[in-house]
């Protein structure tokens, strides 16, 4: 993985929390990234060029009159008003790669001296096995302060630790020996179509990710919301909230227009396609 410097630009080494989402149903993470960089008034810095990130290119997310600038399959922004840096994803990793690549982005991560990564990602509501709406939609997370992935932190602030996170579940474990480097040759885990109910979070984007950043020594969370496919723009809000509050980002630094802290993205607004032709009913 190679990061590119947009002409001019640097690194500023007071941005020590680094946020970006890990690609997953609904695309909330990544939903909750551009509000972020929205927002924030995070500018593009530059661009992470990784050969196991399929290609693709379109034109500027956040601003109703282009400048001709191309976003990128990963793209780094920077907030430094918020002390941040951003990164988007755009395009999925190439199928059986998740953990090399979760490796070059930790190595990224470590030699730009973060000290704190946010993940942000959906996970399937299919999944869920007590559904409890009294309080709304509810913040699960994954933290690597203590073994057992809870921090205090989070559960002040109200969030539940993801209790299917167990570090010593087999592919959990296989995840993490992955990460360190560690032999697995003598290790066998189920096919695809074979794996059974506590193997699904450990073989999603988010653990490769949680599991690489942690091997490298680095302070990292896990923010996770369940959602379904469809209109997933509500739990987005719900997401980049939750990050805004764990890294208390001032809200006087955020850019809303007539008091509202966040702007929606201009990409946001053909989502779902222009509006039906209502002359057809």
């Amino acid at each position: 993985m190679e990061f590119v410097l947009d002409e001019g630009k640097d690194l500023n080494k007071d941005c020590s929390n680094l946020i970006l989402p890990a690609l997953s149903i609904g695309n909330v993470g990544q939903l909750a990234v551009d509000l972020l960089v929205s927002s924030t008034g995070a500018e593009t810095i530059g661009y992470l060029d990784d050969p196991l990130v399929l290609p693709c290119v379109g034109n500027d997310a956040y601003r109703p009159s282009p400048r001709g600038d191309l976003a990128l399959p990963l793209q780094a922004y920077e907030s430094s008003s918020s002390g941040l840096n951003l990164v988007q994803q755009r395009s999925p990793v190439i199928k059986g790669m998740m953990v090399e690549y979760a490796k070059n982005l930790a190595d990224f991560a470590a030699a730009s001296g973060k000290k704190h990564v946010v993940v942000l990602s959906g996970l399937d509501f299919g999944r869920l096995q007590r559904i409890d709406m009294s309080s709304g939609l509810q913040i699960y997370y994954l933290s690597s302060k203590n073994a057992d992935g809870t921090d205090d932190d989070c559960e002040q602030l109200g969030w539940k630790r993801l209790q299917e996170y167990n570090p010593h579940q087999r592919c959990w474990e296989y995840v993490s020996n992955l990460a360190e480097g560690n032999s697995v040759e003598d290790v066998s885990l189920p096919l695809e179509d074979e794996l059974e109910e506590e193997d699904y979070y450990p073989s999603l984007p988010f653990a490769a990710l949680f599991s690489c950043f942690k091997a490298r020594g680095l302070k990292v969370t896990c923010l996770l919301c369940y959602c379904s496919e469809g209109d997933n723009m509500s739990e987005a809000f719900h997401l980049a909230e939750a990050a805004s509050k764990l890294l208390k980002l001032n809200p006087d630094n955020f850019h809303g227009d007539n008091g509202e802290k966040w702007i929606i993205p201009f990409s946001w607004m053909t989502v779902y396609g222009p509006p039906p032709d209502m002359s057809i009913f």
